[in-house]
Formats: C-alpha cells, structure tokens, sequence
C-alpha cells in the first residue's frame, strides 16, 4: 500500500500556480506537468481555452489540482468576486503551457476575451508570467510571433522553449513544447 502525502499545515502557504492551458495538441502535457507542480508543493489552479477543451478534457486537470477547472470567462465559484480577478489576485506565477502563437498574439497587445487572458491582464504586479510555446515551426518563426515575444519580454514574461523536433504537423523543427521536468523547475525557480 502507498502512503498518502502528508497536507501541508495549515499555517504553511502554498505558492499559487495558474497554469493555463491553450489549443494545441502539447495540451496533454500540461496534465502532467500540473501533476508535477502539486507534489513540488504548489496550489495549482487550471484555467483552459475553449480550444485546449478539444485536445483534453478538464476532468484530468480538476483530479490532478483538486480544484474546479476555470473554462469560461463567466465561471463563479462560491463570492462576490469574478474568479478571473480573484485568481490573478492570488497567483504567484501565471504558466502558460502550451501557449499558442494566438495567445501570445493576445497578451501582447492586451487582449481579454476569455478567462485565461482576462486573469494575465489582471495578474498582480508581484506576479510572474513564464510562457511555454507550442506551434508549428513557421508560425514560431513569423515575423508577428517574434515580435510579440519581444513585446512581452520587455514587460517581464518569461519564455522557455520551444525545442526541436518532430512536431505533430508532420514538420521537424522548433516548435515542440518544452521537456514538461524542465518548465517545472523554471517555475519552482520563479517562485523562490
């Protein structure tokens, strides 16, 4: 028989984790690497894109974190305060993995017309923002992702990844989402 993890006591604060899963087919990775957060210690709370809903459902996601997985911009959980601005409130770190080249295309140029970047937009100043990509290589490549990543640099976003290899369009190159063990300990190190 395995033992059970031990819960943190009461009095001990969990580092806050919004992890936001967006519409590629690296969504099924995120299922574990929200699984890797919790045992590291953190209080995880997923908040998925209508698209990432066609690559994974969110029953994985509410099993592994233990709480209601965020869905839809309008998405109350018990309160007054809109769930968006209460976890951009709470979150020590916003990981996006995978981010799309369209979500990153949104959060550069202020966007918020779902939950996801509603709470990016929202995220508290103490907040960090660490983004890991996922698309086809020619779309990481254009001229408008790069920017975009830029953009976002400048104002604090971390990146990590992507890496090559052979990416599920068929095309090898950069564009795969990055080794689900490393984008775990860039963010446990962003929370230190």
């Amino acid at each position: 028989m395995s033992k059970q993890p031990k819960p943190a006591p009461a009095s001990v604060r969990r580092p806050v984790v919004v992890l936001g899963v967006t519409g590629s087919i690296a969504a099924y990775k995120a299922a574990d690497l929200c699984s890797q957060l919790v045992k590291a210690g953190c209080e995880v709370r997923v908040v998925m894109t209508a698209d990432a809903q066609k690559f994974i459902t969110p029953l994985p996601f509410k099993t592994l974190s233990r709480h209601a997985v965020v869905t839809d911009l309008y998405d109350e959980e018990e309160g007054w305060q809109p769930t968006h601005i209460r976890l951009a409130d709470e979150a020590d770190l916003l990981l996006i993995a995978p981010a799309t080249a369209n979500c990153i295309a949104k959060l550069a140029h202020g966007h918020a017309d779902d939950a996801l970047t509603c709470i990016a937009l929202a995220l508290n100043p103490k907040a960090k923002l660490l983004i890991a990509p996922a698309m086809n290589g020619k779309m990481w490549l254009h001229a408008a992702t790069q920017e975009n990543v830029r953009t976002l640099q400048q104002r604090g976003a971390r990146f990590i990844g992507p890496e090559e290899g052979m990416l599920s369009c068929g095309y090898e190159g950069l564009g795969r989402l990055w080794d689900v063990a490393g984008i775990v300990a860039e963010a446990l190190k962003l929370l230190k």
